[in-house]
């Protein structure tokens, strides 16, 4: 397949490029900045500018652009530009999509879709939750509709936190862990949905080759567990004691908003079509996808 990939510098971008490439796909980079290399494209969202010539001959866009959710706390201004820089590339690419006859486009979503499910396990089929970041979400998908709407297959990949040996979660925990600093966050009840980094890519592509699937996925790992219980796989797997509980009224007041939304709460998302799908999971267990990222 020809591939064009937004978000292609990211944590998850970069091993798609090189797993797509690696298994036989012929991938396009967009990129904002004049394109220097033969697989590069150049492209401007907020001026809805994309070189000539991008589309031609493509069978699927991958749309990962967007500003970390968790990278800072959520002023005022932080909240637009997670909004902005996810909805305003979706637009541009969903409506090239349409424009040029693109047969899909699968664009990221998060679970966060779902809010704070507490114990409830949910698949694609549960309703949009409360929240800020639920809203983030249902707005980015809202987004791709002109690609749906002239008729290309529209796959909205609502990721879970990836486990990777690349930065990202374990990139900040792992210091901690290894100091013995590590502990669960509040109560550690809370949901804690995960996948590994090879089975994101994995499952981006078994979605690309399988053009039966359309709508939601969950891009989650099979095992459902709580944030008591992924604290207690990091610390065997890192060897290190976790005896601490970082109290939930700490958070609150260093991050705001954010601690409950992203941290203190969770949903407990399954990867119902996924597995309905017949995809293999490579890391079934957080314990195996921890230990392939710490390479232990």
């Amino acid at each position: 397949m020809r591939i064009v990939v937004a978000g292609s510098s990211g944590l998850i971008g970069t091993s798609l490029v090189a797993h797509l490439r690696a298994t036989g796909h012929e991938v396009l980079r967009l990129v904002r900045r004049p394109a220097a290399a033969p697989d590069e494209r150049s492209w401007d969202p907020p001026a809805g500018r994309i070189d000539d010539g991008t589309f031609d001959g493509v069978d699927a866009v991958v749309n990962l652009a967007g500003a970390g959710i968790g990278d800072r706390p959520w002023s005022g201004a932080r909240k637009q530009l997670l909004r902005d820089s996810r909805n305003v590339p979706t637009e541009v690419l969903a409506g090239a999509v349409a424009d040029h006859d693109v047969p899909a486009l699968l664009n990221a979503s998060g679970v966060n879709y779902y809010g704070d499910t507490g114990s409830d396990v949910v698949d694609e089929t549960a309703p949009l939750g409360a929240g800020f970041l639920a809203e983030v979400c249902r707005d980015w998908e809202a987004a791709t509709a002109p690609a749906a709407l002239a008729g290309a297959r529209v796959v909205l990949l609502r990721s879970s936190a990836v486990l990777s040996p690349r930065g990202g979660l374990l990139g900040r925990l792992r210091p901690l862990f290894s100091l013995m600093l590590g502990g669960r966050i509040g109560t550690g009840e809370q949901a804690f949905p995960w996948i590994s980094l090879d089975d994101e890519v994995g499952a981006i592509r078994f979605l690309l080759e399988h053009p039966d699937v359309s709508g939601p996925v969950n891009l989650a790992g099979p095992e459902s567990i709580t944030n008591a219980e992924f604290t207690l796989a990091l610390s065997e797997v890192l060897r290190r004691p976790a005896p601490f509980t970082v109290p939930a009224f700490v958070l609150r007041t260093a991050l705001g908003q954010m601690a409950d939304e992203l941290v203190l709460t969770g949903p407990m998302a399954v990867p119902a079509v996924l597995q309905k799908h017949g995809y293999q999971f490579r890391h079934t267990t957080v314990r195996d996808a921890l230990a392939a990222a710490l390479d232990r």
